[in-house]
This record gives structure tokens, sequence and C-alpha cells, in this order.
């Protein structure tokens, strides 16, 4: 039994009724909220383990609402599946460059849908790695011990994604990471990702990071590095 609890945000109700079904069966409290602001509400007064996210909504869509999400302080750490209609890249990258953690495309099995969740959640419950000391690179610490990041002295604000990008390029400077060796190193083995999604990640990252996103370099038709 796990006893977590998933908040669904879907707004057809025999959607939310067969997943209900079949994650209740896995140990798991099932809520479901058939409109983005009830939602979001719902995350805010009683923060789940995982919300399954259409993004096919009505009103808010679910981009929006992921969005909210991962900007709120109350819910910026629960991690969110996105459920898409058509597996559209487009919908499935936007949606990792806000944080998401996951998605799944429509029509699912439930038995495969019910695998992810466990995978998110168990991915979630992974202790920091097991290197945590302090790494300083140039002007550039990131303390894996208490997930945090700074920018000479100023703290940046990542997704978990993104700290475990940064924190693997970081640990071998020099070396190049294939795209799968990304996955696999801050996902698992079980994880199923468009190279388009990575390098998005890539982006955000480079991004965030600033004037120092230019360490990070592209390997044509190989991957990535963190610049010596």
């Amino acid at each position: 039994m796990h006893n977590e609890k998933i908040l669904v945000i879907e707004d057809e109700e025999d959607i939310i009724e067969l997943l209900s079904y079949n994650l209740s069966k896995e140990g798991f409290q099932v809520t479901g909220m058939t409109t983005g602001e009830a939602g979001i509400d719902a995350a805010r007064k009683s923060p789940p383990d995982l919300i399954l996210l259409d993004l096919m909504l009505p009103g808010l869509d679910g981009l929006q609402i992921c969005k909210a999400l991962k900007s709120d302080i109350a819910t910026k750490e629960i991690p969110v599946v996105m459920v898409t209609a058509k597996g559209e890249e487009s919908d499935i990258v936007a949606g990792l460059e806000m944080g998401a953690d996951d998605y799944i495309s429509k029509p699912f099995s439930p038995k495969v849908l019910v695998a992810r969740v466990k995978s998110v959640i168990r991915r979630k419950k992974v202790p920091p790695p097991s290197d945590a000391s302090v790494i300083r690179f140039k002007d550039l610490s990131i303390h894996p011990g208490r997930h945090e990041v700074q920018m000479k002295g100023k703290a940046l604000e990542l997704t978990l994604s993104e700290f475990r990008i940064l924190h693997l390029l970081l640990r071998k400077p020099g070396w190049v990471f294939t795209r799968y060796q990304i996955v696999k190193a801050i996902h698992g083995e079980d994880y199923n990702v468009t190279d388009r999604a990575i390098d998005v990640q890539i982006v955000g990252l480079r991004k965030k990071l600033g004037a120092f996103g230019k360490n990070i370099e592209t390997v044509r038709g190989v991957g990535y590095r963190m610049k010596e």
C-alpha cells in the first residue's frame, strides 16, 4: 500500500473515475477536480504527493496551471505528470520547461499510467546524490545535500531536472554526456522523453545561469558538456 495522495485535474469525469479506480487499487488516495482553478485551490489547501494534469482544459489550460503551481512556494515541489491528448511535442516541451516531471499521452494504458506515477513518486523520494560535497566551479557553487545553487553568492531557482542536469555536468567538467546518459542520470531507465525535450531543458538551464550558461557546450551529434 502506498497511501500517497494523488490530485487529478481533468474536465472529463469518466476519466477521473477511471484514474481513481486504477490508482485506488494500488493504495493511492485520489481526489479529482474538473477545473484548473479548483485544482490549484485544492493543491494549495492540501498539497498532494503528485498531480495528474490534463493539458486540454476549459478556462485555464494545463500549461497555465502548471506555471501557476510551479510559481507558488506552497506547490512548486509537487511533482506534476502532464496528460496530453495527442502527445503534441510542443506542449510536452513547454510543460517540461515549466517544471513538469513527466508526461503521458492519451489514449493510455491504466497499467502504464500507474507505473509512471509510481516512478515519479519514487524518483522524488530518491535522496541527494551520494557525492554530497559542495562543488565550486568558477562563479557557481552547488550543494547537493541542500539542493542549493548559487551564482556569485546569489541563490538560483532551478527545477529538479535542471538541478540534476547541472550537477551531472559539474561533476565531470569536460566530459561529454549523451542525451540518453542525461535522461538516465536524472530520471532513470524507464523515462521516455524526446531529444527535443532534453534540448529545451538545457536551454532553460542556460537561461537561468545567465552568462555562465555559455559554459554548457553543445557537442553536435553527441550531447552536452561543461566547458573546463
